[in-house]
């Protein structure tokens, strides 16, 4: 099947299968969505924590123990963040699965630090807690269960096997076998609690904001098809009465000047005047209002409908959309701005020309968004969906800024992207945003069929 691809023929990562359509509440409650580099930074101070406890054990406590050995993990560390530091970028947004694996690599390393330096003597053993509470705040029960099991397999590992606690004389501490059993129980007791304490906490939060967004969408909802139909009941009170004297008027006119060569034009007039007042007295309904947001047209159509505000004499916009039956596409306030978003960001970098190619097949409808322009900046990719960054300068310069929002002397605010972004993938779609081969800009927004083009409109699956 055809979809859209850039000017490289490679398909766009935005092709990928989107998530479900219109989840609104499981994507408030799917938590696993951490930062690469939240949890690079969390690794880095206990690198240097680590590091700073023994060099303070060999060299200000002067106690012997196999130093390399026990700085072996703790480099391994350091290469592992140096090394997803240079291959992705810190606000790359990570898997369950992903963050799972980076929290298990941390128990590993904390429990083969521990091995060389007395095993659960030690007590820098109570740092087991962190990547399970860090799992159980963020992850789902599935993955902060595999966490608890590893720590506690580390756990018992250690308790059984481990070299000597560093001490004076060497080999000169040891704990009686009873005392390890009560470390290794509360070691145990202190995992298990903790994370479930966590998970419970963060689950109800999780709750409670998904509450709260869907209320607050409602409300938005209702509240604004309520100014509509007050607006649309106002709007067809005052012009009902000028629209009637002007059918009345032509109506005259027309049989007074039957034999005018302008009668047709006062017919003409006349049935123009009437069909604004129908239209008026449709928008004063309030159940009209709402039905008429469920409409349904065909793709090239929505999309020549949304360009054409951003059509200009210096910038050309050009529709270009596969062979075949057309999909019709439910006119949804959210995929309008979203895409209205894109094509006036594409239209104002571009140099001459903005390219929209549509294209479809079984399981994607995708929508491409190219110009000739400069191209996004290396830091902006790195950012790109994120809010208050922008290039948009005076001049064009091209220059990249982080913007503070309560500052008004800047000409962007850096929010439409951010905000097109949101609002397509509200609707169940993806955003992918990448540089040309040989200059301009590519955006793709890509949905799984039946998301905005089903036989009935999504409008509940989206507000609730």
């Amino acid at each position: 099947m055809a979809t859209a691809m850039n000017l490289t023929g490679e398909l766009p990562a935005a092709a990928n299968p989107a998530p479900p359509l219109f989840r609104t509440r499981a994507l408030i409650l799917g938590r696993g969505r951490v930062r690469l580099g939240t949890l690079n930074n969390l690794r880095w101070l206990a690198i240097v924590g680590q590091t700073i406890a023994l060099l303070g054990v060999r060299i200000g406590l002067n106690f012997d123990f196999p130093v390399v050995l026990a700085a072996s993990p703790i480099m391994a560390s350091a290469l592992l963040n140096v090394m997803l530091s240079v291959a992705y970028p810190s606000s790359k947004r990570l898997s369950a699965g992903e963050a799972t694996a980076f929290l298990a690599y941390d128990i590993v390393q904390l429990a083969a630090l521990l091995f060389f330096t007395g095993g659960i003597e030690n007590p820098f053993a109570l740092m087991f807690l962190a990547p399970v509470v860090i799992s159980a705040s963020t992850l789902d029960l599935w993955n902060t269960l595999f966490l608890c099991a590893l720590a506690f397999l580390s756990v018992t590992f250690l308790w059984q096997a481990h070299l000597p606690l560093p001490w004076a004389p060497v080999n000169g501490f040891g704990l009686p076998a009873l005392y390890q059993l009560g470390i290794w129980v509360s070691l145990l007791l202190g995992v298990g609690f903790t994370s479930t304490y966590a998970w419970r906490i963060a689950r109800e939060a999780a709750r409670m904001s998904a509450a709260l967004s869907a209320t607050q969408l409602a409300l938005a909802r209702e509240r604004r098809l309520g100014s509509l139909g007050a607006l649309a009941a106002a709007a067809a009170h005052e012009l009902g009465t000028p629209l009637g004297t002007i059918a009345i008027v032509a109506h005259e006119l027309a049989r007074d000047l039957a034999k005018d060569p302008h009668a047709d034009d006062f017919r003409l007039l006349r049935s123009e005047a009437e069909r604004c007042r129908a239209i008026l007295a449709r928008l004063a309904q309030p159940e009209e209002t709402v039905l008429g947001q469920a409409e349904r047209i065909p793709l090239g159509a929505l999309l020549d409908d949304i360009a054409a505000p951003h059509r200009g004499v210096d910038v050309k916009i050009s529709i270009a959309v596969q062979s075949g039956p057309m999909p019709k596409i439910w006119r949804l306030p959210e995929v309008q701005h979203g895409l209205g978003n894109i094509i006036e960001n594409a239209a104002d970098f571009a140099a001459s020309e903005v390219r929209l190619v549509a294209s479809w097949d079984a399981q994607h409808l995708t929508v491409e968004v190219m110009d000739d322009g400069p191209g996004f900046a290396a830091p902006i990719l790195e950012q790109i969906g994120e809010p208050y960054v922008t290039s948009r300068m005076a001049g064009r310069s091209g220059a990249v800024r982080e913007l503070d929002p309560s500052d008004g002397k800047q000409e962007g605010l850096g929010l439409g992207f951010f905000i097109a972004k949101t609002l397509i993938e509200y609707t169940g779609g993806t955003v992918f945003a990448r540089n040309r081969m040989g200059g301009g800009a590519s955006v793709v927004a890509s949905w799984p069929r039946g998301a905005i083009d089903g036989d009935t409109p999504p409008t509940q699956d989206i507000h609730m």
